[in-house]
C-alpha cells in the first residue's frame, strides 16, 4: 500500500501565450470603450473614413501618447489647432483590464521572486510596445473640411469662390507614445502589485506591505468610487434631462475627467482656465459659466457657489469618502499601528493620489482660421479652453486632509478586529 505524498503546489503559468491574453485584452476593452465613447459623440459621421483612426487616436492618448494636429487649407488661408487631453474612462478601463490579467496567474500566492515578477512583466511589456508601435501608425488621418460647416457664412461664400477646401489631419508622435505609453504600463503593473492583496511580492518587499497596501488599496477604492458616483448621477441626467447621447459619451471617454477634478475641488484645491470660441465640450453648465468669458478664471469652490451654492456638497462628499477610506486603511493594517501611523500613511497617500489627479486631469485645446485676412487662427474665428491646476496647493491641501482623516480612521478602527488578527481565547 502505496502513502500519498503531499502535493507541491503548481508553479504560476505566465508564458506568452497569456500575455498575449492579457495585452489583446486590455486594447479590445480600450478600444470598445473609445468607439462606443466617440460613437455617441457623433464621431462615426466623420468624412473619409476616418472614425477608425480617431479611435486608435484616443486609445494612444488615454496612455500618455502624444497626437499631432495639422491643418491645410491651401495658399490663401491659415490654420492652427492643438489638442492635450486624456480620456480617462478609456485608461481606468484598460488599467484594470490589464492589472486584473497581470495578477491572475499570480493569484493564491505568497511570496514570488523578483526574476519570476520581472519575466512575466517584460513579456507582457514587449506585446504592449508592438501594440503601441501598431497603434502609432493606425492612429493618422487625414480628411477634408467645408469652410460652411466651421459656422463662417463669409468663410463659406470665399471657400465656394477661390475653390479652398481646408484639410484636417493628426498624427502620432511615435517616440513619445512608446515612451509614455511603456510608462504607464510599468506605473499600472507595479500599482496592481501594491493595491492588491493577495499579490505575491519578493522576499525582500514583505516588510513594506503593512505600511504601503492598506492606504494605496483605500485610495484606488476611493477613486473608484467617484468613479461609481459619477455614473449614477449621469444615468440619472441621461434620463431626466435629454440628450442622453452627449451624456453617454461624457460617461464612456471623460467621467473620471469630471468627478476627480470634483474630488480636488471639494479639497479646497484651485484650477486656472479658460474657454473661448465655439468649444462646447462636455462639461457641466455650472464650469463652463466660471471659465468662459474671463482671460483666466479661478475654479474653486468659491467661484463655483457664485453661480450653484450646490456645490458645497463636495465638501461633504470628500470628508465621507476619506474617512471611510481612512477606516479601509485602518482595518486592513496590523492592530500595533497607531493612529498617528495611520494619519501618516493616508496622507502620503492622499497627496501621491491628488498629484496624480493633478498631472493627467490638464487640459489644453485651440483652434483657428483665417481666410484672405478674415479671421486670425488666435482671434475671432478661433477658440480656446485650458485647465491647469494650482498643484502643489492642491497637494498640501490634500496632505493636510490625509492627517485628519488618517487619525480619524485609526481611532475608529481600533475596537474592529483587523485583517488577519487571531482572536485569542482566554486561559482557563
Amino acid at each position: 500500500m502505496s502513502v500519498p505524498t503531499p502535493s507541491r503546489p503548481v508553479p504560476a503559468r505566465h508564458g506568452w501565450v497569456q500575455a498575449v491574453a492579457v495585452v489583446a485584452a486590455g486594447l479590445v476593452a480600450m478600444g470598445v470603450v473609445a468607439a462606443l465613447g466617440l460613437w455617441a459623440a457623433g464621431a462615426a459621421d466623420l468624412p473619409d473614413g476616418a472614425f477608425a483612426g480617431v479611435v486608435a487616436a484616443t486609445v494612444v492618448t488615454a496612455v500618455g501618447g502624444t497626437i499631432e494636429l495639422s491643418g491645410d487649407a491651401g495658399g490663401l488661408a491659415e490654420s492652427d489647432a492643438g489638442l492635450t487631453v486624456i480620456p480617462l474612462s478609456v485608461t481606468l478601463t484598460g488599467a484594470l483590464v490589464l492589472a486584473a490579467g497581470f495578477l491572475w496567474p499570480l493569484r493564491h500566492r505568497a511570496v514570488a521572486g523578483t526574476r519570476e515578477l520581472a519575466g512575466w512583466a517584460a513579456r507582457i511589456a514587449v506585446l504592449w510596445l508592438a501594440a503601441l508601435l501598431a497603434l502609432s501608425f493606425a492612429a493618422r488621418q487625414t480628411f477634408s473640411l467645408s469652410l460652411g460647416d466651421l459656422g463662417a457664412d463669409e468663410l463659406g461664400d470665399l471657400g465656394d469662390l477661390f475653390g479652398i477646401s481646408p484639410e484636417v489631419g493628426f498624427t502620432t508622435d511615435v517616440p513619445a507614445t512608446v515612451f509614455f505609453g511603456l510608462l504607464w504600463l510599468a506605473g499600472v503593473l507595479v500599482l496592481a502589485l501594491l493595491v492588491a492583496r493577495g499579490a505575491p511580492l519578493p522576499g525582500r518587499l514583505l516588510r513594506f506591505q503593512e505600511s504601503v497596501r492598506p492606504a494605496a488599496y483605500a485610495m484606488v477604492a476611493m477613486l473608484l468610487a467617484w468613479v461609481g458616483v459619477g455614473v449614477v448621477i449621469g444615468v440619472v441626467v441621461a434620463a431626466t434631462r435629454g440628450r442622453p447621447a452627449e451624456t453617454f459619451a461624457t460617461i464612456l471617454l471623460g467621467l473620471p475627467n469630471l468627478v476627480w477634478l470634483s474630488l480636488t475641488l471639494g479639497l479646497g484645491a484651485t484650477w486656472d482656465g479658460r474657454v473661448d470660441g465655439a468649444f462646447a465640450l462636455p462639461m457641466p453648465p455650472v464650469l463652463d459659466e466660471v471659465l468662459r468669458g474671463e482671460e483666466v478664471a479661478e475654479l474653486n469652490l468659491g467661484t463655483l457657489a457664485e453661480h450653484d451654492g450646490r456645490v458645497w456638497w463636495l465638501v461633504v462628499i470628500d470628508a465621507l469618502l476619506l474617512l471611510a477610506a481612512a477606516f479601509v486603511t485602518a482595518r486592513r493594517s496590523p492592530a500595533r499601528m497607531r493612529a498617528w501611523q495611520h494619519a501618516v500613511h493616508l496622507a502620503v497617500a492622499l497627496g501621491l493620489t491628488v498629484l496624480m489627479i493633478c498631472l493627467v486631469g490638464r487640459v489644453s485645446a485651440h483652434y483657428g482660421l483665417s481666410v484672405l485676412g478674415i479671421g486670425d487662427p488666435g482671434g475671432d474665428l478661433g477658440g480656446e479652453l485650458f485647465l491647469r491646476p494650482e498643484i502643489w496647493t492642491a497637494v498640501g491641501l490634500a496632505l493636510l486632509w490625509g492627517l485628519v482623516a488618517g487619525f480619524l480612521g485609526g481611532l475608529l478602527a481600533r475596537r474592529v478586529r483587523h485583517r488577519g488578527e487571531v482572536a485569542t481565547r482566554p486561559e482557563g
